[in-house]
């Protein structure tokens, strides 16, 4: 097995998002949340369901990615038919001056990857079904273009795909970018969290797997910039799984789920890693990797011999 060089440090003041019984659209929990670090804030998209089991997207604000302040309405609701028991998981890329947020919407028809933009992050306009015909979500849009290409990880179970696309909204040349391992952790089923951080290393890629039993948690891999079907590194233990209260038992029991992570800092050589996750599909958790570990996982994705240090856990824990 390769080493443990990485693993996330759950925030004290856990958890950082929980239920607003006064909002009914967020009433009954609130999980898998999108972030980005844009212009000194940090801006979070998430899901929130209400007593009928009907999913939103609110929209919080943070100058230090740990307090937050919310809107009194969701920022996305159900619409169209597409979404009408509905809008769900939402995924956050700023591309080319736009903000693009991929989400899952639920129907009747059952689950399909959608998209919609902003400049604001606050008034979204639809762009539709960019999957259609075909049940799929965990989907998420590279922050660059690929050999010229829009670039979208999303999942045909069990495994993470990739797909390529000029107008955003039609894709082709649909591959398997990352598999399974039967053995590990993530045996069953795995999917992206948050979507890929550029860094000249590679991509960074957090996502989730699952394992026999239906326990979520939380992995790291690296993936080339230039073809990320090519692994260069990839743990193969997780970095985040339940182990609190609120991460074993709630609407959905021993899950952390993210959909979204950010870096502390444009500054790679100084910046943690946020990773925003939903705990049990009831309440949002932030957990965050120190810096030494960020950059010994880049070491060894590019074949550098790593002497960093590992120990940043009690000044990160403490907030």
């Amino acid at each position: 097995m390769t080493p443990r060089l990485a693993s996330l440090v759950r925030y004290a003041g856990n958890p950082v998002i929980e239920p607003k019984p006064e909002h009914r659209w967020e009433a009954r929990s609130v999980f898998n949340a999108a972030v980005v670090n844009s212009n000194g804030l940090y801006h979070m998209l998430y899901r929130a369901v209400d007593p009928s089991l009907i999913s939103s997207i609110g929209y919080a604000v943070s100058a230090d990615g740990r307090h937050w302040m919310r809107l009194d309405a969701p920022v996305l609701a159900p619409l169209e038919p597409w979404e009408e028991r509905g809008v769900e998981d939402p995924r956050l890329t700023e591309l080319e001056g736009t903000y693009y947020m991929v989400y899952t919407g639920y129907s009747r028809h059952g689950v399909r990857v959608a998209l919609a933009r902003s400049t604001n992050l606050i008034s979204w306009e639809r762009l539709g079904i960019i999957l259609p015909d075909e049940n799929n979500k965990d989907a998420g849009l590279f922050p660059r273009r690929i050999g010229g290409r829009y670039a979208l990880l999303h999942r045909r179970p069990p495994h993470i795909w990739i797909a390529y696309s000029d107008d955003l909204l039609h894709w082709d040349h649909h591959q398997i970018l990352m598999r399974t391992r039967p053995g590990l952790w993530d045996a069953w089923r795995i999917g992206i969290a948050g979507p890929p951080i550029y860094t000249p290393d590679g991509w960074l890629l957090i996502y989730h797997g699952v394992d026999e039993r239906r326990a979520y948690r939380l992995g790291i891999a690296v993936l080339d910039l230039e073809d990320p079907t090519r692994t260069l590194w990839r743990q193969d233990q997780p970095i985040l799984e339940a182990y609190e209260g609120w991460e074993l038992y709630g609407d959905v029991p021993n899950v952390v789920f993210s959909c979204g992570q950010a870096l502390t800092s444009p500054d790679l050589a100084s910046a943690d890693l946020n990773v925003y996750y939903g705990a049990a599909d009831s309440v949002i958790g932030l957990a965050a990797m120190p810096n030494a570990e960020l950059l010994a996982v880049l070491d060894q994705a590019a074949g550098r011999t790593s002497v960093r240090a590992t120990e940043e856990t009690a000044a990160l824990a403490a907030g």
